[in-house]
Order: C-alpha cells, then sequence, then structure tokens
C-alpha cells in the first residue's frame, strides 16, 4: 500500500469522511442559495428570476447529481432500495414543483418557491441523515470517486467518466467499488470495458446478484495475460 492509499478511519483523511463532507457542502449551497435569494424577492412577495433561474439551473442539477452518485450505488441492494425509491419519488416531486414555478406567475412563484424550500430541506435530512451512513458500508460504493464528482458538481463542471477501468492500477479492496460506481454512472444502453490480469468471474457473481437482469457481460479478449470484459447497463424497453 502505497502512501497515498493510507488513511486513518473516521479523520479527515479518511475517504467516507471527505466524501460526506463534499456532500454536505453541496447541500449546504442548495440550502443558503435558496434562502438568499427568498430573502431578496420577500420585500413585494414575488419571486425573482434570479430566484426562479437557481431552482431550474442548481437544484435541478444537484438532483440530477445526486440520482447518479447517490441514488444509483444504493439502488441495488435491499437493505437501501426502498430509501432510494423515497429519494427517487421526492426528487421527483421537486422536479415537478420546478416546472410550476416556472410556468407560475409572480406571485405564485414566490408561495411555490415557498414549497420548493421545505421540501428540499427534507430530501436533503434525508440524505444526511438515513443515505450517508448506509452508502459507507456498501460493496458498489468508491467514496473516493463520489467525492471527486461532486466536487465537479460544485465547481459546475462536467464529468467525462473512463470508456476503460483498468483495474490492475488501482489498489485491491478498491477493485469493485470503483466497478460498480462506473456501472452505476451508466445511462442505459452504455457501456464500459474492463481489463484485468485474470477472468474477473468473482465480480460478475456480484453483479448478478445485485443488477440481476440489468446489465451485460461481454467478453472481448479472454487471456492468457489480459482479460477485457465490456460491461453495460441494459437498454429501457421502448
Amino acid at each position: 500500500m502505497s502512501a497515498a492509499e493510507i488513511f486513518i478511519q473516521a479523520t479527515g483523511t479518511d475517504p467516507d469522511v471527505i466524501a460526506r463532507g463534499v456532500v454536505r457542502e453541496a447541500h449546504e449551497r442548495l440550502r443558503t442559495g435558496l434562502a438568499e435569494l427568498q430573502a431578496v424577492a420577500g420585500g413585494d412577495q414575488s419571486a425573482s428570476p434570479e430566484l426562479v433561474d437557481f431552482c431550474l439551473q442548481e437544484l435541478r442539477q444537484y438532483l440530477a447529481a445526486a440520482d447518479r452518485e447517490l441514488y444509483a450505488p444504493a439502488a441495488g441492494d435491499a437493505e437501501t432500495r426502498l430509501l432510494v425509491d423515497a429519494l427517487r419519488i421526492g426528487a421527483a416531486a421537486l422536479n415537478a414543483q420546478i416546472d410550476d414555478l416556472a410556468a407560475a406567475g409572480a406571485v405564485e412563484a414566490a408561495r411555490i418557491s415557498a414549497m420548493i424550500a421545505a421540501a428540499l430541506d427534507l430530501h436533503l435530512q434525508l440524505e444526511e441523515s438515513l443515505l450517508l451512513p448506509v452508502l459507507a458500508g456498501l460493496p458498489s460504493v468508491d467514496p473516493s470517486v463520489l467525492a471527486t464528482h461532486l466536487r465537479a458538481y460544485l465547481a459546475g463542471e462536467q464529468v467525462e467518466e473512463p470508456a476503460v477501468i483498468d483495474v490492475r492500477k488501482i489498489a485491491r479492496g478498491g477493485r469493485h467499488p470503483r466497478v460498480f460506481a462506473r456501472y452505476a454512472s451508466l445511462a442505459p444502453g452504455e457501456a464500459f470495458v474492463l481489463v484485468n490480469s485474470h477472468d474477473p468471474k468473482p465480480l460478475r457473481r456480484e453483479f448478478e446478484a445485485i443488477h440481476s437482469g440489468a446489465f451485460s457481460w461481454d467478453y472481448l479478449q479472454t487471456g492468457p495475460e489480459e482479460w477485457r470484459v465490456r460491461i453495460g447497463r441494459v437498454a429501457l424497453d421502448a
């Protein structure tokens, strides 16, 4: 293990602690931004164009990032599936309220924005108090990748996911979580290539247990020194 891979659990060098801190930073930015824009608009009891734009852009971008980075990795686990379903229902309701906000008149928009703020606060509390603690124990979650992706969201950057993951370059213990995190980021019909020094049959068994019927597994090269597998997310039926 290299010096870069050494950390003390539950301290500032722990990847789980770092990832939780990044999520909470994103949450605080949403709460603060929404509250400040509502305070500015409060004097005339209307919603400003800036407030509407914040919900359409900033909030909606976070909801998409949370689904990809937080919900998708936990959706395949039996113990967290219901929680993820509830969070996705909450996110869909927030997105519907954002649509209503964009179409509303100024006074009605102020009422809707207040509803969004209350619903968002509850939604973020559920992420912090229920989802984040269980994510740390899931094999499909790589906290280092999670932190990197959410930092990119905070910076307003697009994350370019690799088309090829060579797990030979990843420390043992981090290989399967990295592969599952990459799978979670796939849209239906997309795929990536896994490179390994041996047949990754144990990884396939994990996929079958967690994502049965939802993934594809195609061997592109079968040794003797290098194995390549195309792993995809099955396209949804039209």
